[in-house]
């Protein structure tokens, strides 16, 4: 950018009360506050094992290109367990 030129954003004063106001952020920070936003688990034993085994077959399953095409994740889960339940 040149030196003395700057970009501007024009918001109406309508457009920010009618939002009920604004906030700027650099994208550093707001990648920030998403990473944080999202609550941290941690489990253990009987927990713990079953997710990893599922999150193995996941991948397994990905791998040998055994994916699910759905419109939702809901509709993606139906499927799923579905599927599953006919294996058995």
């Amino acid at each position: 950018m040149a030196k003395g030129v700057k970009n501007s954003i024009i918001i109406s004063k309508e457009e920010i009360q009618k939002k009920g106001g604004i906030v700027i952020l650099s994208l550093r920070e707001y990648r920030k506050l998403c990473e944080r936003a999202v609550p941290t688990y941690y489990l253990k034993g009987k927990e713990a094992e079953e997710l990893d085994k599922l999150v193995e077959e996941g991948l397994r399953e990905y791998k040998e290109g055994r994916t699910t095409s759905a419109p939702s994740l809901k509709e993606a889960l139906k499927i799923y367990g579905r599927r599953k339940k006919n294996k058995n």
